[in-house]
């Protein structure tokens, strides 16, 4: 009796090594069921989705959990479930995540979650990543956060050296008019 071997097209495998470069080259992931967009509805979503250096694929479920399992990130076989788009982030997953609830309010796209950072989030978790500020936005907010104690010393320093001078002016004027 002879043992059962599978044996495994190479164009499967071809394909499966595409989806690892692909996966490899983006650092978060945020997955959508794409069921009901038109080909118009798409185009729109990648256009706005590439200005935040973002892609929007679509992706065979085995194909993905494959590679996901070999490239050793966590399992995501839940959110792999019916027709799958994935958002390929290369920067800031809420401003990624801002765009395609944004663009779910006017067409039929559920967000499923996302891996951001290593760690697996559902839907609601995602939406909750969606209303945070961006990166750039926190970024200001702490620069703002840590001048405002040297402005205030610099409007305080200069505040007493006019003082001075205003000071310096009345004597002056007052010894002008005697």
């Amino acid at each position: 009796m002879s043992d059962h071997v599978t044996k495994v097209q190479s164009h499967k495998v071809d394909a499966l090594e595409v989806i690892k470069a692909t996966f490899s080259e983006s650092k978060d992931f945020i997955f959508t069921d794409y069921r009901g967009l038109t080909v118009e509805q798409i185009t729109n979503l990648r256009a706005k989705l590439r200005q935040q250096e973002a892609e929007y694929k679509v992706v065979k479920n085995r194909y993905a959990k494959l590679a996901f399992q070999q490239l050793e990130m966590p399992d995501v076989a839940d959110l792999l479930v019916g027709p799958t788009a994935l958002a390929l982030l290369k920067d800031d997953a809420s401003a990624a995540a801002k765009i395609l609830f944004e663009f779910s309010k006017e067409a039929p796209v559920q967000v499923k979650g996302a891996i951001v950072d290593g760690q697996v989030y559902d839907g609601a978790q995602t939406e909750a990543l969606s209303k945070l500020p961006s990166r750039e936005q926190l970024l200001a907010q702490l620069m703002s956060t840590m001048n405002a104690p040297l402005q205030n010393l610099v409007y305080a320093m200069n505040g007493v050296s006019q003082k001075l001078v205003r000071v310096l002016q009345a004597v002056a004027d007052q010894k002008a008019g005697e």
